[in-house]
């Protein structure tokens, strides 16, 4: 694959990481003088244990932060890359998203301690292709309100997407297989409570 030995493929990676590393839940939940996210909850830094701050505006801002990072990661890559390279320019944004996600959930700023990258996931869908981010919302959506289980919704948006671009045979499916299998490593101890009836539901007190 071209793309491997691209010289632009590093600056791309770095681009992505940088803009995905940004720890919006910490960031926002200090701001507001509600102390480490890190230090309550699951001890995750997205959205969903910001939620256990009580605030749900505070987890709506970081869903919403860490979701956009990582569109705008490969729409800035892509826009930049079309003026220099643009035959790569398509590939170099997959690299961007790739890189993005890979901030978010290895953070330098964290010692490499981050979330476990469901919104930026979804974010960089929508920059390299928005149907695949609308069937893993669809597929989310469904889980979750027959389930009531987050966890299980993620895993099942994004095994709908690799599914979704096995398939349709759309560009980029290595990319999207490594991120997938990053999000099932970063979910480990939820499948193992998922396994366990030990899973706590949306809505239930943690």
């Amino acid at each position: 694959m071209g793309l491997l030995i691209s010289s632009y493929a590093p600056l791309a990676l770095i681009a992505g990481y940088l803009l995905g590393s940004i720890p919006f839940g910490l960031l926002l939940t200090s701001a507001a003088g509600m102390g480490d996210v890190r230090k309550i909850g699951s001890g995750n830094i997205g959205a969903t244990n910001v939620l256990r701050t009580g605030s749900k505006g505070l987890a709506a801002a970081t869903l919403l932060l860490d979701l956009l990072k990582g569109t705008v990661a490969v729409l800035i890559v892509y826009e930049v890359a079309k003026r220099y390279t643009s035959f790569e320019a398509f590939h170099l944004a997959y690299v961007a998203g790739l890189g993005a996600f890979l901030g978010h959930l290895y953070p330098v700023w964290l010692y490499f301690e981050g979330g476990k990258g469901v919104a930026t996931y979804i974010g960089v869908l929508l920059g390299v292709h928005w149907p695949a981010a609308i069937v893993f919302c669809l597929v989310w959506a469904a889980v979750a309100v027959t389930t009531r289980y987050s966890s299980l919704a993620a895993l099942s948006g994004t095994i709908a997407v690799v599914l979704y671009y096995l398939i349709t045979g759309w560009a980029g499916m290595l990319f999207i297989l490594i991120m997938s299998l990053l999000i099932f490593a970063k979910h480990q101890a939820n499948i193992r409570r998922l396994l366990a009836g030990e899973e706590s539901r949306i809505g239930a007190k943690p």
